[in-house]
């Protein structure tokens, strides 16, 4: 009977499994870190089991079953997007905070300019005090241009001295002669013609519409951009993507090397294949971050806009005082293009006896303080300062999420490559969807771009135009029907056809390989074993 019973022992060793495979490995860490990722422990393994079910983790021995690693493939993607989001809501406070820097700064300096219209104009007398509601519907419609409102600043401007010659040419006439809706229209036709306000009304439009110009643009620029970075920071990571993410971050639990960090480099080329259509949106992005740097430092070009905002009170006293020294002049002038509009009475003392009563006032004297100087050279630099801490953002996005996954640079050859604990060998792969084709880790067709970000690609060339256009003093609503925003220049394989071939990733043989080699060992040994006793049964015989 001993024969036999040493025949079924030594059968039994080779059915159970060998310490090789890991069966008596507990899974108690793996457990305590999935209950706290907030799944239950429903199905969760109490030892190691065999790994052939993985489908995104190397296969060998682990503590996942399939539905963990599902589960754990998830987490990984809304932690990433959770990440990406964190980040997008930290540029958009920047730009946020910028914009209300700026704003504050803006409607202060346009308030100030306000109240100091009665200072200025008050020696006027009756040309100011009767006439304060159009002095001050002028700075309501800077206000609300400024605020985005479909103004054309260049007719307002020119109404608003149209009027304003109406005005002084209805007191400045004796109170028996009539003047019709209809003369008084003619007069203001020759504002432009006979130049009643002499250079000014043209010199201060140009000023005023620039400054206006350059500050409107200058705003929206930093809500497009604030709006960019939200709209693309919600973009959901591809399935590929994540299932590249899980091998990265959470397959080290399945392996039992959870201590270990990813290589930098595994890490890198990772992300990039992840957010490789944001970073298509680097190009424009850096045109439009440099174009705003331009507008804000033309904001300290002569004239610089605290000068142009604060002298319009001045400018449009000089104005007044021009008509009034040439206004015999003007008269004859607009009694020959409009007609007498009748006998000419005693009339009022409202022109030149008022220039008599009035001080001469020139714009200089208007002009802001050093200190009000100072605070825009602080406000200009503090604007290109933070904008060019921007530049990068989104070619920078991938370090920045690394940053808090990957191994430091001393630990590159004893971090997790995907596979093992060993230095990661691929090179790491060019920023934007076109460099992608040959990334080891994500698979992407590079031949369908992301038509959100393609989107927010072509709001981005809109508004550095607008900007461009703003320097110039015009304000113009970019739309380029002719630019395809479906992607088509970006990311395109030669004649259409894209290789599908991954490189080789390791020069090493992996650990699955070395535990299959040491099971084939373990069942040629177990095979001797039992012909072992039937050898000495037949020598007995």
């Amino acid at each position: 009977m001993r024969l036999p019973v040493l025949v079924y022992v030594v059968a039994c060793l080779c059915a159970a499994p060998s310490p090789v495979a890991g069966a008596d490995k507990s899974c108690a860490d793996l457990r305590q870190f999935y209950t706290g990722k907030g799944f239950t422990l429903a199905g969760v393994p109490q030892t190691e089991i065999s790994g052939e079910h993985l489908r995104m983790c190397p296969q060998g021995p682990t503590c996942c079953t399939s539905t963990m690693e599902e589960n754990l493939a998830g987490l990984s993607g809304q932690e990433t997007e959770g990440l990406i989001r964190e980040a997008g809501r930290s540029l958009q406070a920047a730009f946020n905070a910028l914009h209300r820097s700026f704003d504050t700064y803006f409607t202060e300096l346009h308030s100030r300019s306000e109240r100091s219209l009665q200072e200025v104009l008050s020696p006027l007398g009756a040309l100011y005090s009767q006439n304060t509601r159009l002095y001050g519907d002028l700075y309501a419609d800077l206000r609300q241009y400024y605020r985005g409102s479909a103004l054309n600043l260049d007719e307002n401007l020119s109404d608003f001295w149209s009027h304003l010659l109406e005005r002084i040419f209805k007191t400045s006439t004796p109170k028996d002669v009539d003047l019709s809706e209809d003369y008084l229209e003619c007069v203001a036709k020759q504002q432009e013609t006979l130049r009643p306000f002499g250079d000014v009304p043209r010199d201060m439009k140009a000023k005023v519409i620039r400054a206006f110009v350059t500050a409107r643009s200058f705003v929206q620029g930093l809500l497009v951009s604030a709006d960019v970075v939200k709209r693309v920071s919600q973009v959901s990571l591809s399935p590929e993507c994540v299932k590249a993410l899980m091998k990265l971050v959470y397959c080290t639990h399945c392996r039992g090397v959870a201590s270990v960090k990813p290589c930098s480099n595994y890490c890198a080329n990772v992300m990039k294949g992840c957010l490789a259509n944001q970073a298509d949106l680097d190009p424009e992005w850096h045109n439009l971050i440099d174009t705003m740097i331009q507008v804000a430092s033309s904001f300290s070009t002569e004239p610089s806009l605290d000068v142009v905002l604060s002298s319009i009170p001045a400018r449009i006293y000089e104005a007044v005082q021009y008509l009034q020294e040439n206004m015999d002049s003007f008269t004859a002038k607009v009694y020959q293009t409009c007609g007498t509009p009748g006998e000419p009475g005693t009339g009022s003392p409202t022109g030149h006896e008022q220039k008599r009563k009035s001080s001469s006032l020139t714009a200089s004297e208007y002009k802001p303080s050093p200190t009000a100087g100072l605070r825009l050279e602080m406000q200009v630099s503090d604007l290109s300062s933070k904008l060019r801490e921007m530049r990068q953002y989104w070619v920078q996005l991938p370090v920045a999420l690394c940053s808090k996954l990957a191994a430091g640079g001393n630990s590159q050859d004893k971090c997790w490559n995907g596979i093992t604990k060993a230095k990661y060998l691929p090179e790491v792969m060019g920023d934007g969807l076109a460099n992608q084709i040959n990334n080891p880790e994500v698979e992407l067709d590079i031949t369908k771009p992301d038509m959100t970000i393609r989107q927010q690609i072509m709001q981005l060339k809109i508004m550095s135009n607008r900007l461009k256009n703003a320097l110039d003093g015009n304000d113009v609503d970019f739309q380029d029907a002719s630019d395809d925003i479906s992607g088509s220049g970006s990311g395109m394989c030669v004649g259409g056809q894209c290789p599908r071939s991954r490189p080789g990733l390791y020069a090493y043989s992996p650990d699955n390989n070395r535990v299959r080699g040491a099971a084939r060992s373990q069942s040629g040994l177990c095979g001797l074993l039992l012909l072992l006793p039937l050898t000495v049964l037949l020598l007995q015989r």
